[in-house]
């Protein structure tokens, strides 16, 4: 498959070299066609605890912390190693990930290896200190000084549906911070981290432990990196339930958390929008990768007035839209990435028209793919906001279309959810938007099209959709601890 990875199966990084899994190897298969590609090294708690004592030294014993030039350093040579083997990382994440080729030179790929370099540079350019002044508390002249400090020892779980994106996304800003790492990704997709673990090893001057890499088919590792004494930061990517037992293991030693979960988005069509174009681009946009996206917009909040429009604006770009092959150019909807995960989409359908919804479009299995994780895009109407499928995250091409009744019920109902990740808004009144976007309780909008993401703007949500904020200076202040120095005279 890759150059980067042997034909013997991909290993571990720990300690700064690449070594076999306590447990073996375990299999990773193209979702495309279930078909196994290969195998990958399964790390065992001896091999996790290996990587957290590299990790742990690294920080403790060496300049890394302190070296904000180096770090800066390492990071541009790892971007440039990264996009000197981008063509091969391109086909290990559509084979193994199932990314459409077309987001690889997005955000499944490029984008997320070109953003190092902002990393690189909050390394060099961030104010580390900030003087505060004289004061004179309990009558002390006191000269204070804030330092910002790195936290330690990050665990970072990652989780299948964009493997480089949030790998990076983490990576990035908490080793320009100064910690140290030790990654831990999720099971479905270890070839994509297993190839940045080589190129780290052969390919840059990141010193041993600094970086380490344990991929595992046992979910019970993630746990372990959590409650470990010796990780100071968890840094997790995933659904709204693990990221509650993260939560849990993390508080028996009180470490920090940042939590990037799940979300219901709602795409808001105001009245005097384009109802035909907003309409197209919500049906487009869950299809995007199988609608494998926590941010994505599910829900479709229409005047109800133009209820029975917006069904046939959007069915009309769902069904226009077939599940394909992810090497092909021209595909957006590829395959979901396991069996279970099709399992996990079809109950939800069956659950919509228990409940008395109704599939307007797709539903099924495309024709003609007999093999391969692949679930027609679907549009689901005629269902309350309280209905399970508009309230649950399903993580698959199924769009719900709900009416609303004003500006002040469109709000309510984006609301009305336990989470509070994304969304969108779609009208032509600049007073009107302003309005919704300041009511709508969400991390980021889009106005009319508009692009949230970008490295330098921070990204999480509200509610049960997680703590914290990945990427911008926000997301780089997620991995410092701050510290107050306070000189008398």
């Amino acid at each position: 498959m890759s150059s980067l990875l042997p034909a013997d199966g991909a290993r571990l990084l720990i300690g700064g070299k690449l070594v076999e899994g306590g447990d073996g190897l375990f299999a990773t298969v193209d979702p495309a066609t279930e078909e196994v590609l290969g195998h990958a090294a399964n790390a065992n708690a001896a091999d996790l605890d290996a990587a957290v004592a590299a990790a742990r030294t690294a920080f403790d014993e060496t300049d890394w912390s302190r070296d904000h030039a180096f770090r800066a350093h390492c990071l541009e040579q790892l971007r440039t190693a990264l996009q000197s083997h981008i063509e091969e990382l391109r086909e290990l994440t559509i084979a193994e990930a199932g990314a459409p080729a077309m987001f690889t030179r997005g955000p499944q790929l490029e984008g997320p290896v070109a953003d190092l370099a902002y990393s690189a540079s909050l390394a060099e350019t961030y104010s580390w200190e900030t003087d505060l002044g004289l004061a004179s508390p309990m009558g002390i002249q006191t000269r204070r000084v804030l330092r910002r400090e790195p936290v330690g020892v990050v665990g970072a779980i990652t989780p299948w549906n964009f493997p480089h994106q949030i790998t990076f996304a983490k990576l990035g800003p908490a080793l320009a911070a100064g910690n140290t790492v030790v990654l831990k990704p999720a099971p479905d997709t270890p070839w994509c981290a297993a190839a940045v673990g080589a190129i780290v090893a052969e390919e840059t001057d990141l010193p041993p432990g600094v970086l380490n890499i344990v991929t595992s088919a046992d979910h019970g590792l993630g746990a372990r990196l959590t409650e470990h004494p010796l990780v100071d930061l968890i840094s997790f990517t995933g659904s709204t339930e693990t990221g509650r037992a993260v939560m849990r293991g993390a508080a028996t030693t009180l470490k920090k958390a940042f939590l990037e979960l799940g979300g219901k988005s709602a795409c808001i069509v105001l009245d005097d929008a384009d109802l035909a174009a907003a309409c197209a681009v919500a049906a487009f946009s869950v299809c995007v990768h199988a609608g494998q996206g926590c941010a994505i917009n599910t829900r479709l909040l229409v005047p109800r007035a133009a209820y029975d429009e917006a069904v046939r604006a959007a069915a009309a770009t769902l069904g226009g839209i077939v599940p394909g092959d992810p090497a092909d150019p021209r595909t957006v909807c590829g395959p979901l990435i396991s069996a279970r995960q099709r399992a996990r989409v079809e109950r939800y359908l069956e659950i919509a028209e228990a409940e008395g919804g109704r599939i307007v479009v797709g539903g099924g299995r495309p024709k003609g793919r007999e093999r391969g994780f692949f679930v027609e895009p679907t549009l689901i109407a005629d269902v309350p906001n309280t209905a399970t499928v508009a309230r649950e995250e399903i993580f698959g091409p199924v769009l719900v279309v709900i009416p609303y009744d004003g500006d002040d019920d469109a709000i309510r109902l984006a609301n009305d959810s336990p989470y509070g990740l994304s969304g969108s808004v779609w009208g032509t009144d600049p007073e009107r938007i302003r309005r919704v976007t300041e009511g709508v309780r969400t991390g980021t909008l889009s106005v009319n099209g508009g692009v949230w993401y970008s490295a330098d703007a921070p990204f999480g949500g509200y509610k049960q959709s997680g703590i914290g904020r990945e990427m911008g200076v926000a997301g780089f202040e997620e991995y410092l601890e701050t510290k107050l120095i306070a000189t008398a005279g």
